[in-house]
């Protein structure tokens, strides 16, 4: 398990911490790691393009993905190529997945959606987090990672310095089906 506390629902600063299941008791692995959530913080009510970090527990997807090649992760890992976007266009009927349209086309979807292989420095890998995935609501939010630290707040995902990063991906493990809760400290325990 991995969570994600702040002190208050406004501040953009969290801590990270990594967690390994030990009988019935929870073992610290990793952390705490100070992390950059949403430039406006944690929501409980995420919606599309809100600069929030949604609240709640939540499960990592199937696949990594990254600019850099493969750091050592368990999951498959895609490396991403000219044409890798994730679909942030609420009217789209691929809404808060990834795609792969070839390289010089423009896109079928519109909205704020990332060009993945252009964001280097956030996206030298990241996780996904399985916010609005199952089922995926429209405009409820999209593109929820855990990726690299930018020098500032998220526009929703959780950022950490990248050893750190690199050491949290290659720890979580897809067998063990790992969680991450997010949420301020007086309500994590709410998840």
């Amino acid at each position: 398990m991995v969570t994600v506390e702040s002190s208050s629902y406004a501040t953009t600063y969290a801590s990270l911490s990594a967690w390994r299941r030990q009988g019935s008791c929870w073992v610290q692995v990793y952390g705490p790691w100070t992390a950059r959530i949403g430039a406006n913080g944690f929501s409980d009510h995420k919606s599309e393009g809100d600069d929030t970090t949604p609240t709640g527990h939540y499960g990592i997807g199937p696949i990594m993905y990254g600019n850099a090649a493969d750091p050592g992760v368990a999951y498959s890992y895609h490396r991403l190529v000219c044409g890798d976007w994730w679909d942030e266009d609420p009217s789209s009927a691929d809404y808060n997945t990834f795609q792969h349209v070839p390289c010089g086309q423009p896109p079928p979807f519109e909205g704020d959606s990332e060009a993945l292989w252009k964001e280097t420095t956030a996206y030298p890998s990241f996780a996904v987090v399985q916010y609005n995935t199952s089922p995926v609501v429209k405009g409820a939010g999209s593109a929820i990672f855990i990726h690299a630290d930018v020098g500032g707040p998220t526009a929703g995902g959780v950022s950490l310095p990248l050893s750190e990063l690199n050491q949290l991906l290659d720890w979580l493990a897809p067998a063990a089906l790992p969680l991450i809760v997010m949420a301020p400290d007086p309500e994590i325990n709410r998840f």
